[in-house]
């Protein structure tokens, strides 16, 4: 067995609010270089079901899958295949919990698992993708901030 990547740290807001940055408003802090097409203006794209997709969608319609919602519950817990750049047959699991701290901070823990489906390939996809989680976190983690901030001054 391939160990999972398992990441937690905090954000400002509530558990509604960093769920909804996440699946709502994913286009507003999802950096374009971690996308298919890397081309400005496209949309992140999550249908807010089990059975959903996840796709981007650029400015001229075209849609790349990236994976499928298994899990929504919002605002607590998601969980989605995630085929971003792979075969839907190769894709792994991602599980996403939101827990409420109170005075305005969220717990966000994240295990992405399932590389042993991948064989060989196994051990160095789970690299990449934990190299693309630590380029994608931090502009989570820095929008959530920002809007919290920008609530509270209001």
């Amino acid at each position: 067995m391939i160990e999972p990547l398992r990441m937690a740290f905090e954000v400002n807001g509530p558990a509604e609010h960093a769920f909804n940055l996440w699946t709502q408003r994913t286009s507003s802090w999802w950096p374009v270089s971690h996308t298919v097409t890397a081309e400005p203006g496209l949309q992140v794209v999550f249908e807010g079901r089990p059975g959903g997709r996840i796709f981007e969608r650029t400015p001229s319609g075209r849609e790349v899958d990236w994976g499928q919602v298994t899990v929504w519950e919002p605002p607590r817990r998601l969980c989605y295949l995630w085929h971003i750049r792979a075969d839907r047959a190769d894709a792994t699991e991602v599980e996403i919990r939101f827990h409420d701290r109170g005075v305005g901070c969220t717990r966000v823990e994240i295990e992405h698992r399932g590389w042993e489906r991948l064989g060989t390939r196994g051990a160095s996809w789970r690299k990449t993708n934990q190299a693309g989680w630590n380029g994608v976190l931090p502009f989570f983690v820095a929008i959530c901030s920002r809007l919290a901030f920008d609530r509270s001054t209001r």
